[in-house]
């Protein structure tokens, strides 16, 4: 048995390099990376200021374990925590979204004495035995089971179920702002402010998981900015490396001061800090949220004026769309890459999920909208 063996969902298109919005296959072959590696390459395929900066430190120090200051993890973290909404003073590096969910729940348990963790229907929160008690779909978690208990999952963006179910056992509720695996869903208007009174009423945690939605993805650096709503544990990975593996939790002090020990080897090594440093403040210092913003418009208003009701619901925000599609997810995946040479994710049965670097221009979002109609149209008036 071969490790390709261990991955869900193989390609059959062999990549060997990738620069901005593009990656090529082993022949030559340009596409569109229409989900950036799974939001992970915010600043584009070997973005220089991230290449400069992890070849240099990787020259002079590769690695030494976190108990020894390192002035590119100081660095990492002073940019990481500037980004953060107010409040959120402290933070810890780790490997991975899931790692830094599983630090989440243990920190709020810890700082709380509580031990119930209120999630959401549809949620992703990892795979790990922890941060998997937390996720909704029994097909990542049956084989495992059983998994940590006290969780009680109730209906994402029902603000009245989740008032009713955060009470004085409660350690801690964690959501999404905008829901990623689960399939691009948007929650209401005010609830994630209900989230955060019904939380402050009976002093638990509120945790944000912005490993997808984080990163200037929606229009502002991070999702909850765009609700006004700051959170007591904020999570996120993926594109804070821009491509190297690592994960953040930024904390309020109370957090903070209740959380008790908590570590990992490679917690905040040299070479990752080196990458998230650089990632952050070229995100920050030349504005892509905002470009991010202005690019999602666009590309939303394109795909609803080409695809109309060929599609049940264009939804999202900044370049976090999801398409709800009348037909398979997956098999537009394949057809988008096959024929058109853009790589999109399906995320559930039917939503088709494009998260492009944010580095994307109009040439590139009318190049998606065109792959897309061509590709979704012929099927839905075949079957008219």
């Amino acid at each position: 048995m071969s490790d390709h063996d261990f991955v869900s969902g193989s390609k059959p298109i062999g990549i060997e390099r990738g620069e901005g919005p593009y990656l090529y296959s082993t022949d030559g072959t340009e596409y569109v990376d229409a989900g950036a590696s799974f939001a992970c390459t915010p600043l584009g395929h070997s973005h220089p200021a991230v290449v400069d900066a992890v070849q240099e430190q990787v020259g002079e120090l590769t690695f030494v374990d976190s108990s020894f200051p390192v002035q590119s993890r100081e660095d990492a973290y002073a940019a990481f925590v500037a980004s953060t909404p107010d409040g959120l003073d402290q933070a810890w590096f780790c490997n991975s979204g899931t790692e830094a969910n599983e630090a989440a729940l243990k920190f709020a348990r810890s700082a709380t004495g509580e031990s119930k963790i209120v999630a959401a229907t549809r949620s992703f929160h990892g795979r790990t035995m922890g941060s998997l008690a937390a996720t909704w779909k029994d097909a990542y978690k049956k084989p495992f089971e059983p998994l940590a208990g006290d969780v009680e999952f109730v209906p994402y963006g029902d603000a009245a179920e989740l008032e009713a179910a955060v009470d004085d056992e409660t350690a801690a509720v964690i959501l999404e702002p905008i829901q990623g695996e689960g399939g691009i869903n948007v929650p209401p208007a005010g609830y994630l402010e209900t989230a955060r009174e019904a939380t402050d009423d009976v002093g638990a945690a509120l945790v944000f998981d912005e490993v997808q939605t984080g990163m200037g993805r929606t229009g502002e650096m991070w999702a909850c900015q765009n609700a006004g709503v700051t959170p007591d544990v904020l999570t996120t990975a993926k594109g804070l490396g821009n491509g190297l593996p690592v994960g953040a939790v930024a904390v309020r002090d109370w957090i903070a001061d209740g959380a008790a020990s908590h570590n990992a080897t490679f917690s905040g090594g040299p070479v990752v800090s080196a990458a998230v440093h650089a990632t952050v403040s070229t995100l920050v210092e030349e504005e892509w949220p905002a470009h991010a913003a202005e690019m999602g418009d666009y590309l939303t208003a394109e795909l609803e004026a080409a695809l109309g009701d060929e599609v049940r619901e264009v939804r999202g925000d900044g370049l976090l769309v999801g398409i709800e599609l009348k037909r398979g997810a997956n098999r537009a995946a394949r057809d988008l890459a096959m024929n058109h040479q853009v790589l999109a994710l399906p995320a559930g049965r039917t939503v088709l999920r494009l998260l492009p670097p944010l580095v994307i221009e109009e040439a590139d979002a009318d190049r998606l909208v065109d792959a897309l109609a061509d590709t979704i149209a012929p099927e839905a008036d075949a079957k008219s």
